[in-house]
């Protein structure tokens, strides 16, 4: 297969799909699932028309995603902004269709993409930043899972497991503020605490309401971002604390302890604290010790780290911190917040300014940068 060709020929295909009113962001996606096919079918026979294959195959699967989107859209139009407290009545399609692509003749990540792709709406590049894999990666394997259950029968539904991953991915990309699914990732999870009784649920449903609670509180009024030391507590919807710190509570006094139950533990220690100053962090860093055993995942390490820094100042941070790889997302950021408190201006404002070229979104860019303008003003004079 001719792979200078195909390179070749990307440009003016999407060029053609944006002519034909794709927005720039689809038509890379659906260029980048028509390419992946091409390296799958072009091996056995080449067609005749390079061009026109790439741009029917491409404009096929755009008119695909744009009707499931069409789809989501409007079951989320459906639901109020905020999801309503207290346990959910019936369900709907939506949750079916997410354990019907956690199909099991998909591999966990693959269905999560899967899922997240085809129901939950989310772009390849945003579930490639969730996944902290290259987007050209993602790509290729959202379209293997596509391959996998094409013509299979739907009827072994996935684990929860893997629904539950998918839910608090969706909600994740909605609170970061990209698309705005962190409502329907909470309805969705409390139709889920309605049909299956198991401590996972309980824990990331408390989860998702401990961090909903803060939602009006992590933006100014101009849509710049507000870090949680600096929210207005008094914003923050008591309501949703409380139901989620007693769904939590009775899901650890099952002695079943899950990540999803151990991030809401964190969370609820950063509700419980009237100020900032007396968050308990020496608690904090326990659970994510707790965390890091059940995951093992670098992000809760520097996020440990973190609030190492807090407990046992910023010096025991920064060697957490140097301990990890600086290629994860944040490492940047956080290394700079942890420098600043050390009395390192000069260092901080750098890495303030490094952290905010990798930014995944504006409002963190414009936060980051503000912090290394300020820091580099105080300097100055």
């Amino acid at each position: 297969m001719d792979e200078a060709l195909l390179r070749s020929l990307t440009p003016s295909v999407l060029g053609i799909l944006v002519r034909r009113g794709a927005d720039f962001a689809a038509a890379e996606d659906a260029v980048q699932d028509a390419l992946v096919e091409a390296v799958r079918v072009w091996p056995a026979e080449q067609p005749r028309d390079p061009k026109g294959w790439l741009v029917t195959v491409a404009w096929r699967k755009f008119l695909d995603a744009t009707r499931a989107d069409t789809a989501r859209r409007r079951r989320e139009d459906l639901v109020d902004e905020e999801p309503p407290s207290g346990p959910a009545t019936g369900v709907d399609d939506t949750l079916q269709l997410y354990f019907l692509c956690a199909h099991p003749s998909l591999t966990p990540s693959s269905a999560v993409a899967l899922t997240l792709r085809a129901v939950g709406g989310l772009t390849t590049r945003q579930i490639a930043q969730a996944y902290l894999v290259p987007e050209a990666t993602m790509a290729q394997r959202i379209s293997r899972a596509k391959r996998t259950v094409a013509g299979v029968r739907f009827d072994r539904p996935g684990d929860v497991a893997t629904v539950l991953r998918v839910l608090y991915l969706v909600f994740n990309e909605g609170y970061s503020g990209d698309v705005d699914l962190a409502a329907e990732a909470v309805r969705l999870t409390r139709q889920l605490a309605t049909v299956i009784d198991h401590p996972e649920v309980a824990g990331l449903l408390a989860l998702m309401l401990l961090h909903h609670a803060r939602r009006d509180s992590r933006t100014a009024p101009d849509g710049s971002l507000v870090p949680l030391a600096e929210q207005d507590r008094g914003r923050w919807d008591t309501g949703l604390i409380t139901e989620g710190v007693e769904i939590l509570q009775a899901a650890l006094a099952r002695d079943r302890l899950g990540e999803y139950q151990a991030q809401a533990a964190i969370a609820a220690l950063h509700a419980d604290a009237p100020t900032a100053e007396e968050t308990d962090w020496v608690q904090i860093v326990e659970w994510y010790d707790e965390l890091a055993r059940l995951t093992d995942s670098p992000v809760v390490r520097l996020n440990r780290a973190v609030a190492l820094g807090e407990a046992d100042g910023p010096r025991a941070g920064i060697a957490a911190l140097a301990a990890l790889p600086d290629s994860l997302p944040r490492h940047a950021a956080a290394a700079a917040y942890l420098h600043e408190r050390a009395g390192e201006p000069a260092t901080a404002a750098r890495l303030y300014a490094e952290a905010a070229r990798k930014a995944s979104n504006l409002a963190e860019r414009d936060y980051l940068t503000r912090q290394a303008a300020r820091l580099n003003t105080r300097r100055i004079h």
